[in-house]
């Protein structure tokens, strides 16, 4: 498994660029090859907008890092083509467990209905995760899409004005220039562009530190997710295990404030942690070990006009509730298709400044489970100890106690409820979870998925009713898409679209959130909801 972190996959190459005697100018600029830098460059070229990839290194991520990807996640890469391959190789799970001390107070089924294409989660390695969406990259590249990435070339300075942003990039030939349109960073909570740029996060970091051990191992544990609180092997703080693939297990071991983490991340301190943990007879061999402090923080703004940040440049949550890729990818998958049509002067450049209010209302979410999560997880005073100690009792025999239980609120996508791009919602009695703002929910249809019919740009959806042809009468690209209950053998489309009435309509974004509904097909409003879901005035 370790040769994949030794396989430059991105190699550096010389580019006509370096030799140019002005500074190149190329309309989008991602920085960071991680899963969300990644994604947001095969999301433009699907859609045909020019994207550089630029990464200071040439390979996969080193160690497990993120593991957890979540449905909505999976449903993004299933858009961009690679969702297949990453459901191939990771582990699927719904299922979680809790235990205190020794005794399993509950258990939770993430996905109890049926009718859904993609499980909860899947549990992979980042670096594999990475490798598919460079995969898929070389994909795009033999289409003669237009992308390209270019490894060992690290920005090392960004200067911007109203039109376009400058970057200095440092390489083994030494610097050159670049200019860009517009630039996306995805360089990671350390992102050097946020630094260059003299922008700094704002939240909280938690007194605590837990040691992640990625451990190969042949294990009877159930594919599930366990958490314990108090347990005998770490008394007193909290332990998480998971599974991933190829016999590799993710183990969190709370350690506590005031450690020196450069002792504890000595295999001869580890050892002994995990022994307690899985047994003295128990055989595993290490594959990765890291500490990592808690922390709930992000950017004032996301948006700084030409420049625009996403996943963990943007934002920082605990890793408990798998919040962090997530919700990253889908920043890239909110930005992505408003970036496409401010490009091709389709809709002002104010539109990006919906990406920039409805992430931060995701990040500000994300913030707020996670950070309740740590408080439970590790309660900082006498009395918050006492009433989670007693949560955890009530609910092995209560069920009213469970929902107080937090071992990390898991990620779920955003309703971007309050959005300046959402339209009515005219559809009496129209189900709770596809109002506008919200994500679309997938369900059976036919022999395929409603979630992959729909496509890449904004769709009008017609349920049990007909719909003209809408490709003449707007600039926008609008897909009509009819379909009939009667082609879900299950009945999930009725319940999450329909409600109590027979028929519907539905204006979908290009992300698959919600924009608009109502019962019957009219025209004006329509174009009325159209305009507002592409950040123009109604």
């Amino acid at each position: 498994m370790a040769d994949i972190f030794e396989q430059a996959l991105y190699p550096y190459r010389r580019s006509p660029d370096q030799d140019a005697a002005a500074p190149v100018r190329h309309p989008v600029i991602v920085v960071g090859a991680g899963p969300v830098g990644l994604s947001a460059a095969l999301d433009l070229a699907l859609k045909d907008v020019p994207v550089l990839l630029l990464d200071d290194n040439d390979r996969v991520s080193t160690g497990s890092r993120a593991i957890c990807f979540a449905k909505r996640t999976l449903e993004i890469m299933d858009r961009l083509g690679c969702g297949q391959p990453l459901v191939d190789k990771g582990v699927t799970w719904n299922k979680g467990k809790v235990f205190f001390d020794e005794r399993k107070v509950y258990e939770f089924d993430l996905l109890t209905e049926a009718g859904h294409h993609r499980p909860a989660f899947i549990n992979l390695q980042q670096f594999y995760f990475e490798a598919a969406l460079l995969e898929r990259l070389r994909e795009l590249e033999a289409e003669a899409r237009p992308i390209e990435i270019r490894g060992r070339n690290k920005v090392t300075g960004v200067t911007r004005d109203d039109s376009s942003v400058q970057l200095t990039v440092e390489t083994p030939d030494g610097p050159y220039t670049l200019e860009a349109d517009w630039l996306i960073a995805c360089d990671g909570a350390k992102s050097p562009i946020r630094s260059l740029m003299g922008l700094d996060f704002h939240g909280r970091i938690f007194e605590d530190n837990f040691l992640i051990a990625d451990v190969k191992m042949e294990a009877a544990f159930p594919t599930e997710r366990w958490f314990w609180f108090d347990p005998p092997f770490n008394r007193g703080q909290s332990a998480l295990l998971h599974k991933q693939p190829d016999g590799v297990w993710r183990i969190d071991l709370q350690l506590g404030w005031d450690i020196d983490r450069d002792v504890e991340m000595r295999e001869e301190n580890v050892i002994p942690r995990l022994q307690a943990m899985l047994g003295a007879d128990a055989k595993f061999s290490l594959e990765w070990v890291s500490i990592y402090t808690f922390q709930c923080r992000r950017m004032e703004r996301f948006a700084h006009g030409r420049v625009l940040f996403a996943g963990d440049s943007a934002h920082q949550v605990s890793p408990f509730g798998a919040r962090g890729a997530n919700s990253g990818i889908q920043d890239i998958d909110n930005l992505a298709w408003k970036l496409k049509l401010v490009i091709d002067g389709k809709a002002p450049e104010s539109l990006l400044e919906s990406y920039n209010r409805e992430r931060i209302q995701a990040a500000d979410e994300n913030i707020l489970n996670s950070t309740r999560s740590t408080d439970f997880i590790t309660p900082k005073s006498d009395i918050s100890h006492v009433f989670r100690d007693a949560v955890l009792d009530l609910a092995e025999a209560h069920p009213f106690a469970r929902p107080l239980v937090n071992s990390g609120r898991l990620s779920v996508p955003t309703t971007h409820a309050g959005s300046e791009l959402n339209g009515e919602d005219a559809l009496p009695g129209g189900p709770k979870r596809t109002r506008p703002g919200a994500p679309a929910v997938d369900a059976p249809v036919g022999d395929g998925w409603l979630l992959e019919s729909l496509g890449t740009d904004i769709v009008l959806l017609g349920i049990n009713t007909s719909l003209p042809d809408m490709s003449g009468g707007d600039a926008l690209p609008v897909t009509v898409l009819t379909i009939e209950t009667e082609d879900d053998r299950l009945g999930a489309l009725r319940e999450r679209y329909l409600g109590r009435n027979e028929q519907a309509v539905y204006l979908i974004r290009p992300d698959q959130h919600i924009a608009a509904r109502w019962p019957t097909y009219d025209r004006k409003a329509i174009s009325a909801a159209l305009t507002g879901a592409t950040g123009g005035t109604t």
